[in-house]
């Protein structure tokens, strides 16, 4: 594969994450925390925007139920129907983030 140094890395990554910061200011229409900010960037990132977009995650969120909408992080921890640990590790980090 191709090797890049940690500086571009850095740079590719902040970039690339713009993207989907935009979408969380578009989407989410409440008052958010820092955490709660980037673990939904973070959400978007590994899910997509239009996977937010179309969650009961979201739904909660702006309607103001932010306790519902950690709780929802938790529904999203399967691939092809299979719960997998590490993305069950993601979502926890993510809640825990959620609620700081």
């Amino acid at each position: 594969g191709m090797m890049i140094d940690e500086a571009t890395a850095e740079r590719l990554l902040k970039t690339g994450l713009v993207g989907y910061e935009n979408d969380v200011s578009r989407l989410v229409k409440v008052k958010l925390t820092q955490g709660q900010f980037d673990a939904l960037v973070s959400f978007a990132y590994n899910l997509g925007a239009r996977t937010l977009s179309t969650s009961t995650l979201l739904r909660k969120l702006n309607a103001g139920d932010y306790a519902g909408a950690a709780d929802e992080f938790l529904r999203w921890n399967k691939a092809g129907g299979k719960v997998l640990n590490g993305l069950t590790r993601r979502r926890e980090a993510e809640r825990a983030l959620f609620l700081s």
